[in-house]
């Protein structure tokens, strides 16, 4: 996607999340703040809220390449986050309240996880072994396994991953 493109797209997703305020504080009938939002969520995570900052980001990789999915549905999925944080304090992530503002605030489907094709943003993979056969571990885990932080085991033979 072209620079003016990605811009155009931020601003699009920006555009939404005021949409997504505007709908709750009507339905609520009480102003919100209007989050912050930033462009720089990285990995396989579309977007994220950052409950006590008031902050949103999103993934601009997935999002140029999902963007109809990300004004449908990825951002009420992260604005909901703060809503039941504004409304509710803690509360689990997934919870009853957030789903409950999914569904009765944004009409959308309350769910927890995305489809979206994470070939372009999926992070380097080292190959471990084990007695079944060859496992492929994320960085995260193989430089923790460097470190000498931790182990893993294979969750079907229950055998300790050795680096291939």
């Amino acid at each position: 996607m072209q620079h003016s493109s990605l811009n155009s797209a931020m601003q699009q997703v920006q555009l939404q999340v005021k949409h997504c305020m505007d709908i709750a504080s009507g339905h609520f009938k009480q102003t919100f703040v209007m989050p912050e939002v930033r462009f720089n969520q990285r990995g396989k995570i579309a977007g994220s809220a950052r409950l006590q900052r008031n902050e949103l980001r999103f993934n601009p990789v997935l999002m140029k390449d999902n963007l109809d999915l990300f004004i449908s549905d990825v951002v009420p999925h992260e604005v909901c986050h703060l809503l039941a944080y504004s409304l509710y304090g803690r509360v689990k992530p997934h919870g009853k309240e957030w789903q409950g503002l999914m569904s009765e605030v944004f009409g959308r489907k309350p769910q927890t996880y995305h489809m979206m094709d994470v070939t372009k943003v999926a992070g380097q993979k080292f190959t471990y072994k084990c007695q079944c056969g060859p496992i492929q571990l994320s960085i995260r885990r193989h430089n923790k396994v460097i470190r000498k932080v931790q182990q893993y085991r294979c969750l079907k033979c229950g055998s300790q991953l050795i680096a291939a």
